[in-house]
């Protein structure tokens, strides 16, 4: 859920730099992946890969925490899947 945001255009510079500082801080590949035309609501989805997966969850954890940080959005379901 994305609390400031009044149109798409708002939405998206705040996914967008959501999306660039996991980029930057994490060895991962994110991409939006639903409801990119629903203003307030987004699904991102976060990817990488490791032999081991341990590092994978505490890789993935700290994207969560960075994502958390953001005030102006609000986490509300998460799913791991692991292949």
């Amino acid at each position: 859920m994305i609390y400031d945001a009044a149109s798409l255009k708002d939405k998206r510079a705040v996914l967008q730099r959501i999306l660039t500082r996991l980029k930057q801080r994490y060895n991962v590949s994110v991409s939006e992946i639903d409801f990119q035309d629903t203003w307030q609501r987004t699904k991102i989805a976060i990817v990488t890969v490791s032999s081991s997966r341990q590092s994978l969850e505490k890789e993935l954890n700290n994207c969560l925490k960075l994502i958390d940080s953001f005030p102006e959005i609000e986490r509300a379901v998460t799913e791991f899947e692991w292949l």
